[in-house]
């Protein structure tokens, strides 16, 4: 089955990270988000991926050629741009799917835990989706009596329903999906200001095409900075689980669960629990939980909790040498 995944965005809630990165190549548990997205297509049977790429997709485009050169997978790239949502991104690939008999689309910055024989399996359309509690922040699904998807809405300003599309679709029918994309796009169709994949799906309800919901085991929002670092703990528990790793640092001490890179140097430090460390990074006399670290970076007396540094960077702290005598109060706070 065929892949779409479309990685153009912005990441705009991802400041300043996604100055240099884009969003989708942002690290969690030690591996970019797409990465995490694309080993699971792989360990589900998914070989032809067609990625569609924007802001940045240059550096998108290296790092896929070179993670999977090797292996036999089909891999294409589509441009978009100017960028004009979901909808747009898939119109501009349609002439890539509108033959299959079937297909996903995965959107390449959400990492979604699912049994995709759930959805490969059946012989309907199937939308991933999850219960929240505040539906007006995403695409809701609205059923009907009988399960089917009666409507489909964008971030609507009076929710009807609580079921959130999580990004992740199986469609069964991808030549009417193609109608819809040139539907909305030749009607100027758009919502919220652009043109959205949940506009294209409603003219397949519409037109009588039957579309279900399955829920997802976990949902990982990657879009900000507080629901990154939860996922980054929630995976490395999950890693630590499945295969615990036993680092050894000279004076360190590793609190699991914890992802450290390769050729990392750590020493007279505490890392974790929670901690993810890039590639070649330097470490000393530094605490670091909660917190994601970039590769080539170095910290130097520093103390970090629930924090995001990128690659490259260097933070280096207080250090400080002290011969008190009695009935002396010193304070650096000021």
């Amino acid at each position: 089955m065929k892949a779409i995944i479309p990685v153009a965005g912005v990441g705009s809630r991802l400041r300043p990270h996604t100055h240099t990165q884009p969003k989708a190549l942002v690290p969690v548990a030690g591996k970019a988000i797409l990465l995490h997205i694309v080993d699971m297509l792989i360990d589900h049977g998914v070989e032809d991926l067609v990625f569609v790429v924007g802001y940045l997709g240059s550096k998108i485009r290296r790092v896929i050629t070179n993670r999977y050169k090797d292996t036999h997978l089909k891999i294409d790239f589509i441009v978009q741009d100017p960028r004009e949502g979901i909808g747009h991104a898939l119109y501009l690939a349609r002439d890539t799917f509108r033959n299959e008999k079937e297909m996903l689309i995965v959107l390449g910055d959400t990492i979604v835990d699912l049994n995709l024989k759930v959805l490969t399996e059946s012989p309907h359309s199937v939308l991933g989706v999850q219960k929240v509690s505040e539906p007006g922040r995403f695409g809701i699904a609205e059923l009907d009596h009988t399960g089917n998807i009666r409507r489909l809405v964008e971030k609507p300003q009076i929710p009807k329903s609580n079921l959130a599309l999580v990004g992740i679709y199986k469609i069964a029918d991808p030549a009417l999906l193609t109608e819809g994309l040139e539907y909305i796009l030749g009607n100027n169709i758009k919502t919220l200001g652009e043109y959205q994949l949940t506009d294209a799906l409603m003219y397949m309800v519409e037109k009588g095409h039957v579309m279900r919901t399955t829920p997802v085991d976990s949902w990982f929002d990657c879009g900000k900075r507080s629901s990154l670092l939860n996922a980054n703990a929630i995976l490395l528990t999950r890693m630590h689980k499945e295969q615990p790793q036993k680092y050894k640092y000279p004076s360190t001490i590793i609190i699991p669960p914890v992802s450290i890179g390769k050729n990392c140097k750590i020493t007279h430090s505490i890392i974790g629990p929670n901690a993810a460390i890039g590639d070649d990074a330097i470490v000393s006399y530094s605490i670091v939980e909660d917190t994601i670290v970039g590769s080539f970076s170095e910290l130097r007396n520093i103390m970090l909790s629930h924090s995001i540094i990128g690659n490259d960077t260097r933070i280096l702290g207080l250090s400080q040498q002290l011969n008190i005598g009695d009935n002396t109060e010193i304070n650096f706070t000021e």
